[in-house]
């Protein structure tokens, strides 16, 4: 079976409740049922004061579109001023959380170990991780970019066998084009997203490699999102600005059809 196609908006630090609710309802009145359901997973990865707001719209309106929390924490409870637990966006009615965004990792001090330590809360859980790998400039300069993203992958799937593996989605987000209107080409992307479907079938399986969705996060928008997923190994997106506005998130999602 082909790999269904996922377009997932990460919001970042973006949209008020009242704002989450008029982007998630715009968004809900473009649903098209016969043609969305059972072609493309439609995920709105909001902050978290939005992601019960945004839930109580796609419910309602009886569309099939998840909520995604944008970080969460590993322990379930406990003296964690400031941080969200993986029960309590269940609660909610998260299928996903992102795991690992650059932005993350770069300005919160987020590791490889962190990440590896979400993931596993996450899919104890049974919820899904996005998680989010990819190089630097400098790396890329470097010609290190394979090693370097693969040893991300490695180090987020440490531990898990390969059903707990298969609850998660992937993301290649190259640093350098990250809100920076630089993208890869779709030549690039794809030979670094084959390096990670390969690796995954080396610390699972075969089957789990190929079925799992490896989506690019890298300035993906209207005018090159056909040329990506044209790419055999890109199986959606990690949407950034252009999820910001229903019409040019739509439009992505359509581009999945």
């Amino acid at each position: 079976m082909a790999r269904m196609p996922m377009m997932a908006g990460n919001w970042k630090m973006n949209n008020t409740i009242s704002e989450a609710v008029v982007l998630t309802q715009e968004i809900a009145n473009q649903y098209e049922k016969k043609e969305w359901d059972e072609a493309v997973e439609i995920v709105l990865c909001t902050p978290f004061v939005d992601l019960k707001p945004a839930k109580t719209v796609l419910d309602f309106d009886k569309v099939k579109i998840e909520v995604a929390a944008q970080n969460v924490y590993w322990e379930p409870s406990g003296a964690y001023t400031g941080e969200i637990s993986v029960p309590m966006i269940k609660e909610i009615g998260c299928a996903y959380s992102i795991i690992g965004h650059s932005e993350r990792r770069e300005l919160f001090g987020e590791t490889d170990e962190t990440v590896n330590k979400k993931v596993k809360a996450l899919v104890a859980e049974d919820l899904g991780a996005i998680v989010c790998v990819g190089e630097s400039l400098a790396v890329r300069e470097d010609g290190s970019t394979i090693e370097f993203v693969t040893a991300q992958v490695r180090a987020a799937f440490a531990g898990l066998d390969a059903d707990e593996v298969a609850q998660c989605v992937v993301a290649y987000e190259p640093i350098w084009a990250i809100g920076t209107g630089r993208t890869a080409t779709p030549e690039q992307a794809d030979e670094v997203c084959a390096a990670i479907r390969a690796t995954v079938a080396e610390i699972a399986d075969e089957a789990t490699a190929e079925d799992m969705r490896v989506l690019y996060g890298g300035s993906m928008n209207p005018g090159n999102v056909d040329a990506l997923l044209a790419m055999e190994n890109i199986d959606g997106g990690l949407i950034g600005g252009a999820s910001l506005k229903a019409e040019s998130f739509v439009q992505l999602i359509k581009a999945c059809l």
